[in-house]
């Protein structure tokens, strides 16, 4: 594996995350996406990202980033629906300031990266803050912080891994979700080459929270293509109906 490649790729995506989960009102919140996004579609972590990433870039284009920002306070804010909770420790113990929040506090610790509360208004163990601590702490790993590696690791497998899961399928099947849906299927692709790339096993849904199957994510180019599907099976057995009836 070529790891200069990989973390440049990386980075590419927790940055591009870290924008579309911090909350902020600043107004350069988006600045820089549509070039991440076209890097991404080009080299995509599989098809069904790659058509996601597509949709993200669609939705920018026709409805702007103002409808983005509704649609993320409509997820994590808005009380008229059942909001998104975005903290490792409300997934880890139902509490939003938990045992996660101090854990991400200790590896901040070990390194000169700081959260400004002027621009992060969240936890530090929300989602988008860790999203954003990766992306720091790979660019610091690709100009020399070899020292970091340990971190990003401990990071990954003891904080994002065991709570991320849940996280995607809450955005992804929240009504309000649209963009967001797309978001949802990036972030679980890559965090499914984060678990090969770091040799970890995803954690198993935990019954107390979750009971019914996980949720397929997909893409709705995939959607309208099994719909095609299905409605030339369903056209083929008519056809056959018919003929044994006459």
């Amino acid at each position: 594996m070529n790891k200069e490649s990989v973390n440049k790729a990386r980075s590419l995506y927790y940055g591009f995350l870290s924008k579309m989960f911090v909350f902020t009102t600043n107004s350069d919140r988006y600045l820089g996406i549509n070039e991440a996004l076209e890097v991404m579609i080009q080299n995509p972590m599989d098809e069904n990202s790659g058509e996601a990433l597509k949709e993200i870039q669609a939705f920018l284009k026709t409805c702007g980033q103002t409808a983005l920002v509704q649609e993320y306070d409509d997820i994590f804010h808005n009380p008229a629906y059942k909001v998104v909770r975005n903290t490792a420790s409300y997934y880890d113990e139902g509490v939003e300031s938990g045992h996660q929040r101090l854990a991400v506090k200790n590896f901040l610790a070990k390194t000169k990266i700081r959260r400004d509360e002027n621009h992060f208004k969240e936890n530090e163990d929300s989602v988008g803050f860790i999203f954003t601590f990766m992306h720091e702490l790979i660019e610091l790993i690709m100009h020399g912080g070899k020292e970091y590696e340990t971190i990003q690791h401990c990071l990954f497998v003891e904080v994002i891994n065991p709570f991320v899961d849940e996280f995607v399928i809450n955005v992804y099947e929240h009504p309000m979700s649209k963009a967001y849906q797309s978001v949802a299927i990036v972030l679980n692709a890559f965090m499914a080459f984060e678990r090969m790339y770091f040799e970890v096993a995803k954690p198993p849904f935990k019954e107390k929270v979750r009971v019914q199957k996980p949720v397929e994510m997909i893409s709705g180019a995939e959607a309208k293509r099994r719909a095609e599907n299905k409605a030339k099976k369903m056209a083929g057995l008519e056809a056959k109906v018919e003929r044994a009836l006459r």
